[in-house]
């Protein structure tokens, strides 16, 4: 047996023997599977030394953000009662958005896909976009349908490796980062912090609540990166502040805000919350309306950023159970006290933004006096003693008139109503910001014209025509006899 296998082997094939050709398509053999594993480890290796370059620590937070958790929230109002989150993971997991923005229209939908989320979305509009778009000249990445996918390295070039000198914001939810994309165009690249399953949360809300809708007053969501636990969101850059930043003084190499740029910022903000109330579904409640969220460009139009707290409010739901988080002095009292969150919790923000506005003071203050402490209180004791016209920031040059100034007072009043459903829809607050009179209800109108029948004399009849006829007059007595202003219904 093994003389014949020797006898097989010693063959002479090609000039060579059996036994040697086989050992050298052995070794072939060998090398080609060699050179291919070698090809596919720097393959690897080269990808990923392109997105894992080191990171900057993120810095520290602020002290001066003052975000209510729910600890939080029981000091300050005689504890709360929490409640766990009526919308569940996978509630939020299918979310299906039809837009409806005059000739445009929009479907999108996101669905998990294993650790990730995708969206897809599509978009038909009778009218092709003229403006350009800030993503042009960009390499094209294979996304996942809707915005663009950056790469971790993209945004390292952008942002210089994230420097600290880039650090335009920081808070709870993440830092906020300016930079510079390789089109040249200016963005700000929002790093959502990594805690445990934190990063993707906030990730999906923000995607979920801005990414897919387009509104003049609503900060762009244009792209994303997701790789690793990083989740980095970025948006286009407004390069002109915060309403904060104006209100306080932090920009006052620009000067102070005038009236008309206040109301105009106000107006702006009013009709984005009146689009994702009211003209999207679901309807989105922003959850943290404040000024410092209210971004401003160089027309002084108002942009809305910082959707890390929105929630999305289903059809047929009048309100949601969250845990109640957002920042001391917006949030309403209703929503405070039982957890209970709807489109009205952000009127009532934006209310309180109102008054900042009109008085360019802190929803509370601990610095002034005891009756000034709380601005919506001091302001309604202001507003009884019929003192509205000290309400004022003292530092607009040119105070507004008086019946500007009371129709926005009066707006805010009923912003800010302590009873949520008598406070207006955020349509309705937009109309009468920018109303040249305060509209006046068909039942004042009715009590004015039975109050003028029903006149004894001749001049308490003529005294009532002349009132009526007063658009200060009509503000003034509506201010005095607003319930917030009444003490019974104080908070």
């Amino acid at each position: 047996m093994a003389s014949d296998l020797n006898k097989t082997l010693s063959k002479v094939y090609i000039g060579l023997q059996l036994w040697v050709l086989i050992v050298i398509g052995l070794g072939v053999v060998f090398l080609v599977i060699l050179s291919i594993s070698l090809w596919l480890s720097f393959r690897k290796k080269s990808k990923r030394a392109n997105v894992m370059l080191p990171l900057s620590q993120a810095p520290c937070m602020s002290e001066e953000i003052k975000e209510i958790r729910v600890d939080q929230a029981s000091a300050n109002n005689g504890g709360l009662n929490t409640v766990d989150e009526k919308f569940s993971d996978r509630d939020s997991e299918k979310v299906l958005f039809n837009v409806d923005n005059g000739n445009d229209s929009c479907q999108v939908s996101t669905r998990r896909r294993g650790r990730h989320w995708a969206v897809s979305a599509y978009k038909r509009s009778s009218h092709p976009l003229t403006a350009p778009s800030p993503l042009s000249g960009l390499p094209e990445n294979s996304g996942i349908g809707w915005g663009h996918w950056f790469t971790l390295r993209d945004l390292h070039l952008a942002t210089n490796r994230f420097s600290k000198d880039n650090i335009i914001g920081d808070g709870g939810y993440g830092v906020v980062y300016r930079g510079n994309l390789i089109n040249g165009t200016p963005v700000a690249v929002k790093k959502l912090l990594n805690n445990t399953g934190q990063a993707d949360k906030d990730f999906r809300v923000e995607v979920e609540a801005i990414g897919h809708v387009r509104h003049k007053n609503l900060v762009r969501l244009l792209g994303y990166c997701i790789e690793g636990t990083q989740r980095l969101l970025v948006y286009e850059y407004v390069n002109n502040g915060n309403l904060e930043q104006w209100l306080r003084g932090d920009m006052s190499h620009k000067g102070y805000l005038t009236w008309e740029a206040r109301i105009k910022i106000l107006l702006g903000t009013a009709k984005a919350l009146a689009y994702l109330h009211e003209a999207i579904e679901p309807k989105v409640v922003h959850r943290d309306i404040k000024s410092s969220n209210i971004l401003i460009d160089d027309n002084f139009d108002a942009k809305i950023s910082d959707f890390g707290l929105a929630k999305l409010l289903g059809d047929g739901k009048s309100y949601i159970t969250t845990r109640v988080m957002g920042t001391f002095g917006y949030v309403a009292p209703e929503y405070a006290n039982s957890g209970l969150l709807n489109e009205k919790s952000d009127v009532y923000s934006f209310g309180v933004v109102i008054l900042e506005a009109i008085t360019g003071r802190y929803p509370v203050d601990y610095g002034r006096p005891q009756p000034e402490v709380n601005m919506v209180e001091w302001l309604k004791m202001m507003v009884q003693l019929r003192c509205s016209e000290e309400v004022v920031d003292p530092n607009i040059e040119t105070k507004p008139s008086t019946s500007a100034l009371k129709r926005a007072l009066l707006t805010a009043l009923r912003c800010v109503d302590p009873d949520a459903e008598k406070r207006p829809k955020m349509s309705q607050v937009a109309r009468m910001l920018e109303a040249e009179e305060y509209p006046i209800p068909r039942e004042d109108r009715r009590r004015r014209r039975n109050q003028s029948v029903n006149s004894d004399t001749d001049n308490r009849k003529n005294s009532d025509a002349n009132r009526s006829d007063d658009p200060d007059s009509r503000l003034e007595s509506r201010m005095h006899d607003h319930p917030l202003t009444q003490g019974e219904n104080g908070f």
